[in-house]
């Protein structure tokens, strides 16, 4: 039997970066905050953290999201409002931020976000990452029904809308800390 799309792995490995003219602990500081996602997330609204200590490993945010209509418009895709929870599972100050996405019963998903940054050019290199290894649960709901040109479809339009959503994002993060005041710099 042959193995369809959705078995591939990984599904999704995106990565985008930019320059931000600050130190990796200023872009670290911003970046590892998830409930001020929607100052530069194109779909998470908002969110607050409800288990853990803020910002560390095992720490669980409820993040709101928004989509539109017009995206994918074609595939059973959640739109309006809904509600996802991740974990996060790296977060080294000045270094790395990553969290995975968790399922409705709470387990982690081979589903995970990222923000590494690398001091560079008297600023730092801040790359966006995300790497879905096999189908989370929204996945397979989403193709359940699809038949192989529908899922490759789906998986190609899903990635385009992946990775210009990584270079939206990192854009707006760079207007909010290159555009801080020198009192929220510290």
């Amino acid at each position: 039997m042959a193995k369809t799309s959705v078995e591939n792995a990984p599904l999704f490995r995106l990565s985008a970066e930019i320059h931000v003219a600050a130190p990796p602990a200023e872009v670290y500081a911003v970046v590892g905050d998830l409930a001020r996602s929607g100052e530069w997330s194109p779909e998470c609204v908002g969110g607050s953290w409800v288990s853990g200590e803020p910002g560390t490993v095992g720490a669980v945010f409820r993040g709101e999201n928004l989509r539109g209509t017009d995206v994918v418009a074609w595939a059973p895709v959640v739109r309006g409002t809904w509600f996802t929870e991740s974990e996060v599972v790296a977060a080294e100050p000045g270094r790395t931020f990553q969290w995975s996405m968790r399922t409705h019963s709470g387990e982690k998903q081979d589903s995970v976000w990222a923000y590494d940054i690398e001091a560079r050019d008297g600023g730092s290199v801040l790359t966006h990452r995300f790497r879905m290894g096999s189908p989370t649960e929204g996945i397979r709901g989403i193709t359940a029904e699809m038949d192989e040109a529908g899922k490759s479809a789906f998986f190609a339009e899903w990635g385009e809308k992946l990775a210009a959503d990584l270079a939206v994002t990192l854009e707006r993060i760079k207007h909010v800390i290159e555009n801080r005041s020198t009192e929220e710099k510290g």
